[in-house]
């Protein structure tokens, strides 16, 4: 799975070939990668020793219940806002936005919550609705070619 993450990110982040003026799609590549980074801080940066677990910043705040959670709620936000400006259709807006939420609402619980951030990566799914949407994007852009 991180070898399709990594496959993925590496297809997304590395500009493809203008051919000529016409049908030229405008994609901040600096911004993408800012915000893949960002994930990563946020969701699997680290692991937990002797395991294979992943665990960000999220997991790590989260062992303060509600104060931890909204603190990278409110990080998550800034990546939905920094996505939304690559013309996001407003369905896929709401879902990064509902797994926030989940997100925030689940971790929140204390002991179980902190489980529960380490487990779901809300970031790192966003990011990813995000790579398949462009992805989408530049493979209609071929296809009209």
């Amino acid at each position: 799975m991180i070898d399709a993450m990594r496959t993925r990110r590496r297809a997304v982040a590395e500009a493809p070939p203008t051919e000529g003026a016409g049908g030229s799609i405008p994609m901040d590549f600096q911004r993408l990668e800012r915000l893949r980074r960002l994930a990563r801080l946020m969701d699997t940066r680290w692991r937990i020793p002797f395991t294979r677990i992943p665990v960000g910043l999220d997991g790590i705040a989260s062992l303060v219940p509600v104060a931890g959670d909204t603190a990278t709620a409110l990080v998550s936000a800034y990546i939905i806002v920094e996505a939304s400006r690559f013309g996001l259709p407003k369905a896929l807006v709401a879902r990064m936005v509902f797994n926030v939420l989940l997100d925030w609402a689940g971790g929140s619980v204390p002991v179980l919550g902190t489980v529960f951030d380490i487990a779901f990566k809300a970031n790192r799914m966003n990011l990813n609705l995000l790579h398949e949407h462009l992805e989408q994007r530049l493979a209609a852009a071929a296809a009209k070619r």
